[in-house]
């Protein structure tokens, strides 16, 4: 294995979670709050779960985003 190709792999990979995630979210916040079903200063929990079946990785990951 080479430590310098994997970490390239990694960062290419968490780029395109980071931004594709960044959109998703913007997107619905953005519905949610036309819809009325959101006022816009909630705080919202979230959870992402990152899997990797091959090396048996399950990971879930907590945190909120704060709409103020």
């Amino acid at each position: 294995m080479d430590e310098d190709v994997l970490n390239i792999q990694i960062r290419k990979f968490l780029k395109n979670v980071g931004i594709t995630s960044q959109r998703e979210i913007e997107l619905a916040v953005r519905a949610a709050i036309n819809s009325g079903k959101l006022t816009g200063n909630e705080t919202l929990k979230t959870t992402v779960k990152l899997s990797i079946t091959e090396i048996g990785l399950d990971k879930q990951i907590d945190g909120e985003i704060a709409l103020e």
